[in-house]
């Protein structure tokens, strides 16, 4: 993930992403897309035509991880994908500038009436849905809509009922598909993210708080749970440098092992640290619970317990074709 261009490296982004992000925390939810595309957040993928920087996925990941180490409830990586792949059109320039806000609905195709799993679809203006011949972008101001909270009932999931939305513009199958792919990989960052922040949280936690003239990082099981924590962490990094780089046809790389592993490992790492903090994970002060709940948001967006049978189904046929 550290791949130049032109002399930019990916990681000096994550850090003017998080000053960008620190501030979109404090101010009103409808400050934020302005906030984030005046840093140059939004149309980091987006075509120079359309006002973004025009730059690779790779350069989006370590703002997907920033998002979610510190727990940004705004669709940003929606917002990236959308921007980049609607390139040429006003509502990418409109997207970049922080003009209007659109999402994706992870389940669901049109034909089906009600479609879901769309973060942040309340405050959508926008929001792209599949159909047999790729997606369409719809327009869903006045759609009716249910809320879904039984993962977080204080921030809960959005259905959508879009047969009557009208359709503002499509994509075709191979773009909805490279769309798609990159969704896999951003919200994997955004898994690894929020991992990486609860176990920066438990890692101080646990050298800070004294027990018995000791701190608690002291203690050998303590230490071993750290150290799993940290190698599950590094390995959901490797998976999602490898879904980034090209195979060894020049082919695009399968996203889905990497999203499904990153979401084992956030989901893994986020309760240990709760563990670790002695429940205050789910308390105010300490406020891992929100950290998983989007995790495991996440992971109902993108099937469950289906993606880890589609992964493997597909590696079997791999190996058989």
């Amino acid at each position: 993930m550290s791949h130049t261009e032109d002399g930019l490296r990916p990681e000096e982004f994550a850090e003017a992403a998080e000053a960008a992000i620190q501030d979109a925390l404090t101010r009103a939810d409808q400050d934020v897309p302005g906030i984030l595309a005046a840093a140059g957040l939004l149309g980091v993928c987006a075509g120079e035509a359309d006002g973004g920087l025009g730059l690779a996925l790779n350069f989006a990941v370590p703002l997907a991880q920033a998002a979610g180490r510190l727990r940004l409830r705004f669709a940003l990586a929606e917002q990236i994908l959308l921007a980049r792949h609607l390139a040429g059109t006003t509502f990418a320039t409109a997207l970049t500038q922080g003009q209007a806000l659109a999402t994706i609905a992870w389940q669901g195709q049109r034909d089906d009436g009600w479609v879901g799993h769309a973060r942040r679809a309340q405050d959508a203006r926008w929001l792209l849905v599949r159909h047999a011949q790729g997606a369409v972008l719809l327009d869903v101001l006045n759609a009716p809509q249910k809320a879904e909270a039984t993962l977080d009932p204080e921030n809960p999931q959005t259905w959508l009922d879009v047969r009557q939305c009208p359709v503002v513009t499509e994509l075709d199958a191979e773009t909805t598909a490279a769309l798609w792919r990159e969704g896999a990989v951003l919200m994997a960052a955004t898994a690894h993210g929020a991992a990486d922040g609860a176990l920066t949280a438990a890692a101080t936690h646990t050298a800070t708080r004294v027990q018995f003239d000791r701190p608690l990082s002291a203690r050998q099981a303590v230490r071993h749970w750290l150290s799993r924590m940290k190698l599950f962490h590094e390995a959901g990094a490797a998976a999602i440098a490898r879904a980034l780089e090209r195979d060894e046809w020049g082919h695009a790389r399968e996203s889905l092992p990497a999203l499904l592993l990153n979401l084992q490992y956030a989901t893994f790492i986020i309760e240990k640290a709760i563990h670790l903090h002695g429940g205050m994970g789910f308390t105010w002060e300490v406020p891992l619970h929100y950290a998983l709940r989007e995790v495991r948001k996440m992971e109902a967006a993108w099937g469950g317990g289906a993606l880890s049978q589609s992964v493997g189904l597909r590696f079997i046929q791999t190996f058989k074709g």
